[in-house]
């Protein structure tokens, strides 16, 4: 069987959940060819059924569930890890939808968040995630939704939190923040979707048993390269529920999908939301 197209970011949580898999060191996992791209990139290729293995935003997954399932191993999602809202000067999070905010990426959970915290926000300024902090600091726009390792070191930029969206998400549901998942296209089928699955649980569990093993290549691929930001990146996105979302984590991400449903932000679906158990 030929290589099944695997994409996903070169943030420390995906590279450190990936790597062996990637690498081949997993006995019995399907061989895949990896592509890193930044998320809003990842779910547009997603949305062109160009990967047969991705991760997505839940924003996104909400426009692709004809095409594609999400595998139950692999996900972020938890407590204390949401998409900041930070700017330059004090703003009020009730002022935010009259500000010029950039935005890491149309189909974005932080747009999601930000649009559900807010339906009167307005047009958002998109750029990839890397420059917005930059961009905030250059006056190219009032303020910024931050994800990834942004979350850790805005101070550096001088830059202020206004607002952070998990908090928000948490105070108003009470479940964790469902922020990207794994996704496969449903036409591989029940028992390869199964495999990939397995594999990619294996896959974190194997990171987690020889951290060692994998730092090489999140280094490689990280933007932030001080060790200690990369390990707190880990610590906070790879927890229980990347090896598998549990009850808890379902809710949440059913939660979430049917409130950008009702608000009108994402489609409705009938079909199951996983294919393989």
């Amino acid at each position: 069987m030929s290589a099944l197209s695997l994409g996903f970011s070169p943030c420390p949580n995906d590279t450190f959940a990936f790597a062996a898999l990637v690498r081949g060191l997993i006995p019995g996992a399907p061989t895949f060819a990896e592509r890193l791209e930044d998320i809003e990139t990842l779910n547009h290729l997603a949305m062109n059924e160009k990967l047969d293995v991705a991760k997505v935003s839940f924003h996104a997954l909400a426009h692709l569930r004809n095409t594609y399932c999400l595998l139950h191993a692999g996900g972020a999602l938890g407590r204390g890890c949401g998409p900041l809202v930070v700017a330059r000067e004090e703003v009020e999070p009730a002022d935010l939808h009259a500000r010029k905010i950039a935005a890491p990426g149309k189909l974005t959970t932080a747009v999601l968040l930000l649009r559900l915290f807010d339906p009167r926000m307005g047009e958002l300024v998109l750029m990839p995630f890397h420059r917005i902090m930059d961009a905030i600091r250059a006056g190219e726009v009032d303020a910024g939704l931050i994800i990834h390792e942004s979350r850790f070191t805005y101070p550096h930029y001088g830059l202020k939190q206004v607002m952070d969206l998990g908090h928000w998400w948490e105070e108003e549901t009470g479940h964790p923040i469902p922020l990207g998942g794994i996704v496969a296209r449903r036409a591989l089928g029940a028992e390869l979707i199964g495999a990939v699955n397995r594999g990619l649980r294996a896959s974190v569990e194997y990171a987690r048993a020889y951290p060692e093993r994998v730092m090489d290549y999140v280094a490689a691929h990280a933007q932030e390269l001080d060790p200690q930001v990369m390990q707190a990146h880990i610590d906070l996105y790879v927890n229980e529920h990347t090896l598998d979302y549990g009850p808890s984590g379902e809710v949440a991400i059913a939660d979430l999908l049917a409130r950008a449903a009702w608000a009108g932000v994402a489609p409705q679906s009938e079909l199951p939301l996983f294919a393989t158990a």
